[in-house]
């Protein structure tokens, strides 16, 4: 075989795999808003699974990208009510089945205190929330969404590498 067509298979190779990963197994997300800072910014890259997760795999503090119904664009948030609690922001703090909750990513200033109702969270739907509470449009807004909606799980954090 010959130089030339020994790089043209490997090239071949590499976009066919690129390909398939990107169909079946991950695929890379730009975040499109300050809505998950200081976690990610705008403009990051993320790589999110394909694999859309089942409610009973959905963790507390999973980032998941699904279709925001408010604006119809794909977005990331953080998981932050399960099916079955109570979750409320008194004072600018997180509580979860009426447990104050410490979260180390969000920044006390950026969360509006006075928000104060409480959501319950039905069967088989999550309550999302941005990090950057003071910017974000999340569950607070547009309710907890089915699982069955998330598209899927961000893995990594592709750019920036710092």
């Amino acid at each position: 075989m010959s130089p030339r067509v020994g790089t043209a298979l490997a090239i071949l190779m590499l976009v066919v795999g690129v390909s398939l990963v990107r169909a079946f197994v991950a695929v890379p997300v730009r975040v499109a808003s300050a809505s998950m800072e200081p976690t990610l910014g705008t403009g990051d890259v993320v790589l999110v699974s394909r694999t859309t997760p089942r409610i009973d795999d959905v963790q507390r503090w999973d980032l998941v990208v699904f279709d925001d119904p408010s604006k119809h664009r794909r977005t990331i948030k953080r998981v932050i009510g399960l099916p079955g609690e109570a979750i409320v922001v008194l004072d600018g703090v997180l509580h979860i089945d009426g447990e104050p909750v410490k979260e180390s990513w969000v920044d006390p200033a950026t969360v509006d205190g006075s928000f104060t109702r409480t959501f319950h969270v039905p069967d088989d739907e999550v309550f999302l929330l941005g990090d950057n509470r003071g910017n974000s449009v999340d569950s607070r807004d547009f309710g907890s969404l089915p699982a069955a909606a998330l598209e899927g799980r961000v893995v990594v954090k592709l750019l920036p590498l710092w």
